[in-house]
């Protein structure tokens, strides 16, 4: 059976005409920054975007390093680019080289901080302006992130940058901590609910049966992993409070995933534990594949104790090879257990050559991920045939956003499609880990299922009034 993959571009070049949601972030990267694309594959040893997709896939194994130290500093040359002009290292001057913010700040542009501030540019400063300046620094040892050519760039983007930069130093430690997933330090264990899915309603209800988290995170925190991340990271490490703070943020952005699923079984009124529930999860790609293990849904157990079973199908053509790539289920799988598969392709191809065939279950709901499908023509075109077929054959369908600008874009494409939205806002449990704009570090940072959708069916058509009887 075909797979119905669609065919690689023959270069790098990023373009708007891809169903590949990471070749859309490619072309955002150079439309911001001409040439990151380029930079982000050459610091990985590849010479195109093909490649870039074969290694994604496991079909190339183009990303090597020699050690920790060289991975980690590739990792942050990816991000080294002047915020305030956009220049590539390539770029400078000779003599030149980008720096972050704080060692230019409080080392060699120290005066233009100080000005920045409207503190006395004088050499003597008094003793409330020095308290400023301890102040001011801070404050921004909070970032560590963007990187400046020239002290007058960093003048002319203080005022912007300092809005973001707290945020961003969180950012800049969570890409490290995040490595941890990839070693399967994380995501740590969670415990059985105490309270039925109805009664968990955000974060805090969450929390609140959790108990004492502090067990779990301090055996992470010492770790062989963790003490590796920070012997080759550039940067010095954090304390253990805000390490304790990165964890949790990356496990919620895992958790979110999953209980985002289950406010979607909770939303259109599922019931599991009458029977069991096939859930397709529609435009997946290596975000919820890479390193998948078939125990990732395990929450949803966690949630509706004593279900009926439950199937997790992952659909997308960005599917990463492992052990959840494997069949659907033709029959419901056993009691109390969540099944994960995968099949790499086109979610309306996977429909016709796969679901009509009965060779996999009809879906109860239809879940994605940040489809993306509003960002350029390409994914629109991609993703058209599957929202009209979510439409046409009446799925519940619940869809999750970056921010209120994805939802309120999202929102306009799926109205002009007739499609009914029964509900839409706030998701109650969004991922905690900010995530940086990477070609434009100082706009506000977005998180992972902050928002939703959740539709079905045509749009109602409005009854024809009735003619007024005749006097």
């Amino acid at each position: 059976m075909a797979s119905h993959i669609p065919a690689l571009p023959q270069s790098f070049t990023p373009g708007t005409d891809s169903v590949f949601s990471d070749q859309s972030g490619f072309y955002s990267l150079d439309s911001n920054v001409p040439g990151l694309s380029k930079v982000i594959l050459d610091k990985l040893n590849m010479k195109d975007y093909g490649e870039y997709r074969a290694a994604v896939g496991g079909k190339l194994q183009g990303i090597s390093f020699r050690n920790y130290k060289e991975m980690f500093q590739k990792m942050e040359e990816t991000f080294k680019f002047c915020a305030s002009c956009n220049k590539l290292p390539e770029h400078l001057a000779e003599g030149q080289a980008l720096k972050r913010c704080v060692k230019m700040l409080f080392g060699h542009f120290l005066p233009s901080a100080v000005m920045c501030e409207a503190l006395p540019a004088t050499a003597a400063v008094s003793a409330a302006a020095e308290g400023e300046v301890i102040r001011l620094w801070t404050a921004l040892q909070r970032c560590l992130n963007v990187y400046y050519c020239t002290k007058e760039c960093q003048r002319v983007d203080w005022p912007q940058h300092k809005r973001a930069c707290k945020t961003l130093r969180l950012v800049a430690v969570d890409r490290l901590v995040e490595w941890l997933i990839f070693t399967g330090d994380l995501p740590f264990p969670t415990g059985t609910w105490s309270k039925t899915a109805t009664e968990v309603r955000n974060w805090e209800d969450w929390f609140a049966m959790q108990g004492d988290l502090t067990p779990r995170l301090d055996a992470i925190l010492s770790s062989p992993n963790m003490a590796a991340i920070w012997k080759n990271a550039s940067r010095s490490k954090p304390d253990d409070s805000e390490l304790r703070q990165s964890v949790w943020r990356i496990q919620s952005e895992f958790l979110s995933r999953v209980l985002s699923v289950g406010v979607a079984v909770k939303h259109f009124g599922l019931d599991p534990y009458v029977k069991p529930l096939t859930i397709h999860l529609v435009g997946a790609s290596y975000n919820e594949t890479m390193g998948a293990r078939l125990t990732d849904c395990d929450e949803l157990t966690h949630m509706f104790p004593e279900h009926q079973g439950m199937e997790v199908v992952m659909v997308g053509p960005e599917v990463v090879d492992g052990p959840i790539l494997r069949p659907p289920l033709r029959a419901f799988g056993p009691r109390k257990q969540v099944y994960i598969s995968a099949h790499k392709g086109l979610y309306h191809q996977f429909w016709e050559d796969v679901v009509e065939e009965e060779e996999a279950a009809k879906p109860d709901l239809v879940v994605g991920f940040h489809p993306g499908f509003h960002a350029n023509r390409g994914l629109l075109e991609g993703w058209l045939p599957t929202l009209l077929l979510l439409r046409d054959y009446n799925i519940p369908s619940f869809f999750t956003m970056y921010s209120e600008m994805e939802l309120q874009s999202s929102l306009h494409i799926l109205t002009e499609l007739e499609m009914h939205i029964r509900d839409s806002g706030q998701n109650p449990f969004t991922s905690q880990k900010p995530e940086q704009v990477q070609s434009c570090p100082n706009k506000p940072p977005v998180y992972c299922n902050s928002h939703y959708i959740s539709f079905q069916g045509l749009l109602p058509q409005k009854e024809l009034e009735e003619p007024r009887p005749e006097n």
